[in-house]
């Protein structure tokens, strides 16, 4: 896995780079088949007492690619809340792949497949 974390207005410490890794950990035990991990942190200067702090990531994994993003006035904050997002939509995704209850046409009795509408 490859993983880019970068800063625009912001520079990102060891410190902040650690707490992105340890919750990215988070998403990795729900699903290892990750690629490419790219995640941007910014700041943007609205007014001097509203600064937003912005959380991106951008997620390649086997057969789809997801994007997240998160605000919030905190960075710590919104690293959390897009960790959050981003770990349900990989759920979400694992459960899709992994879900084979569907039995194929071929396998099924002919009582048992629904009748096509003429």
């Amino acid at each position: 896995m490859n993983l880019t974390i970068s800063g625009h207005h912001i520079d990102v410490t060891p410190a902040i780079r650690e707490y992105v890794q340890n919750k990215l950990e988070r998403v990795r035990r729900h699903f290892d088949q990750l690629i490419d991990v790219s995640v941007i942190l910014s700041v943007d200067n609205l007014t001097e007492k509203e600064k937003r702090q912005k959380a991106e990531i951008n997620l390649r994994m086997s057969g789809k690619t997801v994007f997240v993003e998160s605000v919030a006035q905190d960075l710590y904050a919104a690293i959390d809340t897009l960790i959050d997002k981003l770990d349900r939509q990989v759920m979400k995704h694992k459960d899709k792949v992994q879900n084979h209850n569907h039995e194929t046409i071929k396998h099924l009795s002919e009582a048992e497949i629904p009748a096509s509408p003429a």
